[in-house]
């Protein structure tokens, strides 16, 4: 019977949930361990130890403390990331009608009026002259509006 280990750092988790995989198979880019990944290496912990030694009970305790703080910051980032995309939207609403110089991304710049705010990534863009710009490009903001020209079919 093989003997498992108690974990002691996310570390020591990740090289214990990878400890079957072959050597021949390419390796796969890391991803973050969540509450199922913990739940069912402990599972497999418990199904495996000799019952002639079972898990220190403190041992126990140190994993479970362990898994709280990871619910935790899963959830302290989880609500970072909410109030930072919602201070990026109220950032974007303010300069609704206002004049901005942007990085094009380029080497140029662009210069107009933001008239749209496009919500439906993960960063707001900002609308000038016809096209889309991150928020996170603004290199000036005007206090007013760039005059817009008459168009040519005005009288």
């Amino acid at each position: 019977m093989s003997s498992v280990l108690p974990i002691s750092s996310a570390t020591s988790y990740a090289n214990a949930a990878n400890a079957g995989a072959s050597s021949t198979t390419p390796a796969a880019a890391p991803k973050a361990l969540g509450q199922a990944d913990f739940l069912k290496l402990l599972s497999t912990q418990f199904q495996n130890q000799d019952p002639m030694k079972p898990m220190d009970d403190t041992a126990f305790i140190a994993q479970m403390a362990q898994f709280t703080t990871l619910q935790q910051t899963q959830t302290l980032t989880q609500q970072m990331t909410q109030m930072r995309t919602m201070q990026d939207l109220s950032t974007a609403n303010g300069y609704l009608g206002r004049s901005v110089t942007v990085d094009a991304g380029d080497g140029t710049v662009a210069t107009g009026n933001v008239t749209a705010i496009d919500a439906s990534g993960a960063t707001p863009m900002l609308v000038l002259n016809g096209q889309s710009y991150s928020l996170y490009s603004v290199l000036r903001l005007e206090n007013g509006s760039v005059p817009v020209p008459p168009s040519a079919s005005t009288p």
